[in-house]
């Protein structure tokens, strides 16, 4: 179900995600039903619809029908009411999140389990506690037997450059963001290895190795107008490493 569930989403556009989600719910029972209801509230909550999605997580709760829902259920409502709590700023995401992380252990959830442990990266208050948070969801990853699960390295791996570089150890981040960026190579994701290029190079001048940096930049912006895409975050940078050269 998750290559058919993943075939829904489009990030980029939450509100036309949701609109599939609600098709495919019509058509659908069970548990299959239940986990789409989740996938649904996670898109509204991306629309800023947040009563709504409330709404739908409340109604597969245990005491919103007979029985206790499924493990898969149990943790996906809990996680994407963190999710929630964290976009809406209505009320502490993390008890919902370790409860996710907790009875994805439990089921032995690999990839759910991950997913609630990079969102308490995401929430953790300091940058030193979400390098903390974010090493002990890439252990789990590497040592998942779950693909989908291990393929959460590379994500974890540049949440974790990102922290490194707020708690002040760029040199860290940069071995951190290379790794990353092997992965999605070796795993043929194009645009995401783009991304991953694009955070070493700024890494390379945080610490003010600006001729590399600007290098990969210009490297980056040809091989991105080859594919016909328009990447300002590249154009940013490139300006900032030229703004100081001799015309």
């Amino acid at each position: 179900m998750s290559d058919d569930v993943d075939a829904l989403w489009n990030f980029d556009d939450p509100a036309g995600s949701a609109e599939r989600f609600r098709v495919a719910i019509a058509g659908a029972d069970g548990i299959e039903r239940d986990v789409l209801t989740t996938h649904l509230a996670r898109a509204l909550g991306l629309c800023g619809e947040h009563d709504e999605a409330e709404r739908l997580l409340n109604s597969l709760t245990p005491g919103a029908r007979p029985g206790a829902p499924p493990a898969e259920v149990a943790v996906r409502v809990a996680l994407e009411r963190g999710r929630l709590r964290r976009s809406g700023g209505r009320s502490d995401p993390e008890p919902p999140l370790r409860e996710a992380a907790e009875l994805a252990a439990a089921a032995g959830l690999e990839a759910l389990r991950i997913d609630a442990l990079h969102m308490l990266a995401l929430i953790a208050p300091t940058p030193q506690e979400q390098v903390a948070a974010n090493r002990t969801a890439l252990r789990a990853a590497r040592a998942a037997v779950d693909p989908g699960a291990r393929r959460w390295e590379a994500s974890v791996l540049n949440n974790l450059g990102c922290a490194l570089v707020d708690a002040g150890d760029p040199d860290s981040a940069l071995a951190v963001f290379r790794q990353a960026q092997r992965l999605r190579h070796d795993a043929g994701q194009g645009r995401e290895e783009q991304i991953a290029r694009w955070m070493v190079a700024w890494t390379l001048r945080l610490l003010g190795r600006d001729a590399q940096a600007l290098g990969m930049q210009r490297a980056l912006k040809r091989d991105l107008l080859a594919a016909g895409i328009d990447d300002e975050y590249v154009d940013a940078e490139i300006a900032l490493l030229t703004r100081h050269q001799p015309s």
